[in-house]
């Protein structure tokens, strides 16, 4: 029995090294590739075509170390819902501006603008400054309403790339571990 689970041990062990080394090999060919790619990119006659041709030449790079990596066990299967992630941004978000803002800044407007001139200059001012009024009224409400969101970008292990919005701090940054769950992410 001992001898059969040694040599099972050397058949796997062997199984192994074999695909480690074709996988090195599949990289050396795929960092010349790319290597090249980027001298044939070099050569392009603009910024925008130089950098299209960069960002093409490292995708084929990635799908080609992707396909050459050696595949997983049942026993470490892809977690299909898990992923890394990419960048963690703080947005702040507009509020919604509502009705006391335009009236409140109309109101204001309005008087400052009876303040000035004389005549049908004094009513032109009033309807000018009431309109002011209610457009600075309206945006200062939706400053004073606005919220910070953190927008959190992940790369899935299967290769896609989704953002979440939360509320408060998640507490993730670049390259945390995470799994979807619920329509969000969690730790893992």
């Amino acid at each position: 029995m001992k001898l059969f689970i040694l040599m099972a041990a050397i058949l796997f062990s062997n199984a192994v090294w074999a695909a480690e080394s074709d996988y090195a090999a599949a990289k050396k060919a795929a960092e010349a590739r790319y290597a090249e790619d980027r001298k044939l990119c070099a050569d392009e006659s603009t910024s925008s075509i130089r950098m299209q041709c960069l960002r093409d030449a490292k995708d084929e790079y990635n799908k080609a170390l992707a396909k050459a990596r050696p595949e997983r066990s049942t026993a470490s299967a892809v977690c299909s819902g898990c992923g890394r992630v990419i960048s963690v941004d703080v947005v702040e978000k507009k509020g919604e501006g509502g009705p006391l803002g335009l009236i409140a800044g109309g109101v204001a407007g309005a008087l400052l603008g009876h303040q000035v001139g004389g005549g049908t200059g004094k009513d032109i001012a009033t309807l000018a400054g009431a309109a002011g009024g209610a457009y600075a009224g309206h945006e200062i409400e939706q400053r004073v309403k606005s919220a910070k969101t953190w927008r959190v970008a992940v790369r899935f292990e299967n290769g896609d790339e989704k953002t979440f919005d939360f509320d408060k701090d998640p507490g993730f940054s670049v390259g945390s571990q995470v799994r979807e769950s619920n329509g969000s992410i969690v730790a893992r």
